[in-house]
């Protein structure tokens, strides 16, 4: 219990009225639940749970989050249900350990499509409650922190995960201590050698560097007090990861790099920031365009700051950065700092309008199937740089790096991004393809009516515009496809003599329904993509306009339990059922059997066992038909033949709910050449019906047959 006390004195230090008994009980249930699991490091499984809500206390997180830091693992590595979970202690703990929880008992194709849907189901329970991610940023932590233990794949693969999706997680959440360590922790497992080499070099270098920054911080003081103004002042060495960077993309060795360190200042208010700026340029020559106020502007992560370089002593190039306490604990802590739940208390509206980009990441999480386009999209849209542009009336407008006008004209609404005609940066007219560069004024010139280009789709860089140009898109080839459909549906009337008023009648809203399609452009829709022939339709409404035939009873009522709507020819007053061996339906071609005491049962011409009574039992069939206009619901067994996939078999029954079919029974199977097999039992009204569903079900994603099983 010791680790327990520890952080229930770190939780007392920022809220010393919670509940010490909710988190020794969680501490003792996840103890007993966790009791026979070791760590890859021979330690009980314990400690990996506890030391994760030790960082979740360090970050001064809620003692609801960090309890749930202390269950993360419960549901997902014992097998407890996540009902007892919000049993004992409550629906908000639940909520946030349910969040935290991998896809593990899911089978998936590949990692990559696992780690998709595990980050999906992430960002879905972050969009609800922030903390989820929080709490997941602490676990990779610590999990990096004993990476070792594993095997060398494993201590890449983690790494590479950490470094593309888990640190500029942390920075977009602004938690810059998570961020620094996730990074490299990373970067020591992916590149040993280098990181062993740039480690040696800085601390061959750190004496002389703590002496340099000793006398940079020695002479600001003495101005600052000569000023009045009250500041504490630090060094700030970067973290290896950051200085490998820089030498990476300059092409330039360790010693060519003299920025590896800076001071920060630290004040009361954000006047003193600006005075303490001042006196840094006067001291010193500031850097031409290596001055930053994000304390005007801030980052989208509330990061607020000022940051300068200038031309230190010895000529070397110093960077400031100054802030006030509250700027600096939102600097270490990001959203942690900010994010208190508080009984009978929402979280901070300001707050959370900070994080628009978590809404328009679920624009596209829930359309985003495939796994590698939604990490594609992930590392762009979410995870790249951003820059910082203004509307001509000054307000800021935050958009991914590299994104172009058309990027800026769908962020500020769906209609100007529609009627986008052109764009003008700092008053000068740009191309389609300008890349936006922080400060930047962007002015879009619209049109009055909107008119967007397919050619757009390749020009634009963020989720957001492709969004709404492929929704303007699917709608207008809607309308396109029911232009069609009209057409089509009027030569044949044409064709067969009808008045084209009748392709207006409730007529052929009736015809409609037999395919469920309930509207007129429901069914020029289905006419112009091939799934309902015009004739079809026409024959059976120019059918319909004619007198009806005085149809004579070939037969006696059929008694209860018969098959109604099927005539025996020449005998009267038997029992008449469908048979379960193929299952017929109206219009298909039917054979009927004699069975000895069963009255007759009805089989499709082309059943198996029909073939086998023509041999051996010819004189007990007999002629039997359909009668006009029968429809009653009768099953029949499909059979579905695609590519295997995530979500096919959801693609395939999704067509019967739409269709409003019901399905008795559903199986489905993979093989191991990674094709999959879908049988079902489905209720249809007749052939016709049976046909179109046979046609909806082909044009699922990767199914190459459909058949109707005898």
């Amino acid at each position: 219990m010791e680790a327990c006390e520890q952080i229930i004195s770190r939780i007392k230090s920022y809220s010393p009225g919670f509940n010490e008994e909710l988190l020794r009980d969680a501490y003792r249930f996840a103890v007993s639940l966790h009791a026979d699991q070791r760590r890859h490091s021979g330690e009980p499984y314990i400690v990996h749970p506890a030391a994760v809500a030790e960082i979740l206390a360090e970050l001064e997180l809620d003692p609801e989050t960090v309890v749930a830091g202390l269950l993360h693992d419960v549901v997902e590595d014992t097998g407890i249900p996540l009902a007892v979970i919000e049993e004992h202690f409550g629906s908000e703990i639940a909520a946030l350990v349910d969040g935290v929880t991998k896809l593990s008992r899911l089978e998936f194709r590949s990692k990559e499509e696992q780690q998709a849907e595990n980050l999906r189901k992430m960002f879905l329970a972050m969009a609800k409650d922030i903390r989820v991610i929080i709490i997941k940023l602490a676990d990779r932590l610590h999990n990096m922190r004993t990476l070792e233990y594993h095997t060398p794949e494993k201590q890449r693969a983690v790494a590479a995960e950490t470094l593309e999706i888990f640190a500029p997680l942390a920075h977009r959440l602004g938690i810059y201590r998570l961020k620094w360590e996730l990074e490299d922790l990373a970067f020591r497992h992916l590149e040993p050698e280098k990181y062993r080499d740039l480690a040696e070099k800085v601390a061959k270098s750190r004496v002389m560097r703590e002496e340099y920054i000793r006398q940079v911080i020695g002479l600001l003081r003495e101005r600052l007090e000569e000023a009045g103004i009250k500041a504490d002042l630090q060094g700030r060495p970067k973290n290896l990861y950051s200085i490998y960077q820089k030498m990476s993309s300059q092409g330039k060795e360790y010693s060519e790099i003299f920025d590896t360190t800076g001071i920060r200042a630290l004040v009361d208010s954000v006047r003193d920031c600006y005075a303490v700026l001042g006196v840094v340029h006067t001291i010193w020559k500031p850097v031409p365009g290596r001055f930053k106020d994000f304390i005007a502007v801030p980052k989208e992560n509330m990061y607020q700051s000022l940051h300068t370089t200038v031309v230190g002593p010895q000529g070397e190039p110093l960077e400031v950065q100054i802030r006030t306490w509250e700027m600096h604990r939102t600097a270490e802590y990001g959203i942690a700092a900010h994010w208190r739940y508080k009984e009978g208390k929402s979280h901070d509206r300001e707050v959370e309008a900070k994080f628009a980009w978590l809404r328009e990441l679920l624009e596209w999480v829930h359309e985003t199937r495939d796994a590698r386009e939604f990490m594609a999209r992930l590392k762009i849209d979410v995870f790249s740089d951003v820059v910082f542009v203004f509307t001509p009336k000054g307000d800021v407008v935050e958009l991914t790096a590299g994104a172009v006008p058309l990027d800026f004209a769908y962020r500020i609404h769906t209609d100007v991004g529609h009627r986008f005609k052109g764009a003008k940066v700092n008053g000068r007219l740009v191309p389609l393809d300008y890349t936006l560069k922080t400060g930047d004024i962007v002015e879009i010139i619209t049109g009055k009516q909107p008119n967007p280009s397919r050619d757009w789709l390749a020009v634009v860089r963020t989720a957001q515009a492709r969004n709404k140009l492929r929704q303007w898109f699917k709608r207008e080839w809607r309308e396109e496809t029911v232009q069609r459909g009209r057409e089509a549906l009027e030569k044949e009337a044409r064709k067969q003599g009808l008045e084209l008023e009748v392709l207006k009648s409730e007529k052929l809203l009736e015809q409609g329904r037999r395919f469920n399609l309930y509207t007129l452009e429901d069914i020029y829709a289905a006419v112009a993509q091939g799934v309902v022939a015009p004739q079809t339709l026409l024959t059976r409404l120019r059918e319909e306009e004619q007198p009806p035939e005085v149809l004579v009873p070939a037969v006696k009522p059929q008694p209860p339990g018969g098959a109604q709507g099927v005539r025996v020819r020449g005998v009267g007053n038997l029992l008449v059922r469908l048979a379960h061996c193929c299952n017929p339906v109206p219009d298909d071609p039917i054979v009927g059997y004699v069975t000895r005491g069963r009255g007759v049962s009805v089989h499709r011409a082309d059943c198996r066992n029909v073939q086998l009574w023509r041999d051996k039992e010819k004189e007990r069939l007999v002629e039997v038909s359909w009668e006009t206009g029968f429809g009653a619901p009768f099953y029949v067994r499909m059979e579905v033949s695609a590519i295997d996939r995530a979500g096919l078999l959801s693609d395939v029954m999704s067509v019967l709910a739409e269709m409003k079919i019901s399905a008795s029974w559903v199986t489905a199977r993979g093989k191991k050449d990674r094709t999959a097999t879908i049988e079902f039992s489905a209720q249809v009204r007749d052939k016709d019906q049976l046909e179109y569903l046979i046609r909806k079900i082909h044009r699922v994603k990767d199914v190459f047959e459909v058949r109707r099983v005898v």
